[in-house]
């Protein structure tokens, strides 16, 4: 029987309320990624140039430090990651929590909360910090409220 772990990165709270419903939906392990350093709302004015997310987001090879890296990837087959949209990607945060880990033979479906866009290039930004045999897709924008029944009739699917 396949194994999966909802795995997310949440900013402001916003991706952790849908990893959470999504791991109760999919009968999921859930796991989050904290950074090292914890992000204030300074930090995420994306409006300002010098602030850190701009600055992290401006530098395709940052790699912010994580809290831990005790995440049990070995014993998944799926992976559900979740991440707010920055700048049409994923933040540098989930390419350190990729590059930590052996995603070898995994299946990697993105989810991804948004305050207006799309995945944009977010899967090819994240596929050179995997094995080349990890398959990476994009899932779904997950804004607002789903029942468990929608989230679960979209596990089912894949």
């Amino acid at each position: 029987m396949s194994k999966t772990l909802v795995a997310y990165f949440s900013a402001s709270g916003t991706t952790a309320k849908a990893a959470k419903s999504l791991a109760d939906a999919a009968n999921a392990d859930l796991y989050e990624i904290r950074p090292a350093v914890p992000y204030t709302q300074a930090d995420l004015n994306w409006m300002d140039k010098k602030s850190r997310s701009s600055v992290e987001m401006n530098d395709k090879s940052s790699r912010p430090a994580l809290a831990d890296k005790d995440a049990n990837i070995g014993a998944y087959d799926t992976i559900l990651l979740g991440f707010p949209i920055w700048w049409y990607v994923a933040p540098t945060i989930i390419n350190s929590f990729l590059e930590s880990y052996d995603f070898s033979g995994k299946k990697i479906v993105l989810f991804a909360t948004s305050g207006g866009s799309g995945f944009g290039k977010a899967v090819d930004g994240l596929k050179g910090s995997v094995e080349a045999d990890t398959v990476i897709t994009e899932g779904r924008i997950l804004n607002g409220s789903f029942s468990a029944s929608e989230l679960k009739a979209w596990v089912d699917t894949l």
